[in-house]
């Protein structure tokens, strides 16, 4: 069995066309079962009632219903949790990643990958600043975490089940569901494919949930700037000895450091830098106690199998 994962909040727009489009893709596939597992998370318009519609006229759709918005990496988790099939596919509902590749992850899987992610080649109708910072993000992860990820991100995935077995052993609320899966080093294989344009509803991604996810990603899996904070601490120290040294000079040689101005400017620096600090160290701390409240990642309204 193959499970198909949709992530899914107010599509209301999307899915009747989203069922269409997938159904007439596998419907074509003899040689596997698929199930349809929609997680709906916390949708506040007709999306729950479209999918018992879907249900009800076609048993292999399953849905999740939180009872908030928890985001759409908790949504895939909780995809991932309660999926059944041998191997899970995770796209999107808003008609941006075309159901073809499903075909196409299907050809790679156990050859002998057992990860594939769908490669953005391109993307459609996206503005320049959005391809920009979303570069920046990858370009980031790579650089300053021991995960690699593709350079131009991706949405798209295949895994197998004994990783989807792994994934769920990782118990982590503030982190990344695909920097998790890449981290796990399982052997991974790619395909390319271009993300359409979003035709119907307005995005979810907001600018707050992409800075975030950059935080949370960061966080969880560099230790650079926990690390960065002892070196700043080192160099603060000796610029300050230093600064101290050439005053102590100075005086003696009859011609004191004078000025308001300077003083100021050493402790609005070193002050800043201590703030830095302290936010970085607030950042582990509250992640650290969120995790010890040991709260569930999401809660489940119900569920429809």
């Amino acid at each position: 069995m193959i499970s198909l994962i949709f992530p899914t909040f107010n599509e209301e727009e999307n899915l009747k066309e989203l069922y269409s489009q997938i159904s007439a893709v596998i419907d074509r596939i003899k040689e596997h079962e698929f199930e349809l597992v929609f997680v709906d998370d916390g949708s506040t318009d007709k999306t729950p009632e479209i999918l018992r519609q879907f249900h009800e006229k076609d048993n292999r759709i399953k849905a999740i219903r939180f009872t908030r918005n928890y985001g759409s990496h908790a949504a895939l988790a909780a995809g991932l949790i309660h999926c059944k099939g041998d191997c899970a596919i995770n796209m999107s509902a808003d008609l941006q990643d075309p159901p073809e590749l499903i075909v196409k992850l299907l050809q790679k899987w156990n050859k002998p990958a057992k990860i594939i992610w769908g490669i953005r080649a391109k993307r459609e109708g996206e503005t320049m600043h959005k391809k920009f910072f979303a570069g920046f993000y990858y370009l980031l992860m790579n650089w300053l975490t021991d995960v690699t990820v593709p350079p131009s991100g991706a949405d798209v995935f295949l895994i197998d089940r004994c990783v989807i077995n792994a994934y769920k052993e990782m118990k982590e609320k503030h982190t990344s569901v695909f920097m998790v899966l890449a981290w796990l080093g399982f052997s991974q294989d790619s395909i390319t494919y271009v993300k359409k344009m979003r035709q119907r509803g307005l995005s979810k991604w907001t600018v707050k949930k992409r800075i975030k996810l950059a935080i949370d990603s960061l966080l969880s899996f560099s230790d650079v700037f926990i690390r960065s904070m002892s070196a700043i601490g080192i160099v603060t120290a000796f610029l300050g000895f230093l600064y101290a040294s050439i005053v102590v000079w100075t005086y003696f040689r009859g011609s004191p450091v004078q000025g308001w101005s300077s003083l100021i400017v050493v402790i609005l620096i070193v002050g800043g830098i201590q703030m830095i600090m302290l936010g970085v160290l607030g950042e582990y701390l509250w992640r650290t106690f969120d995790e010890s409240r040991k709260r569930p990642r999401f809660i489940i309204e119900y569920t429809i199998i």
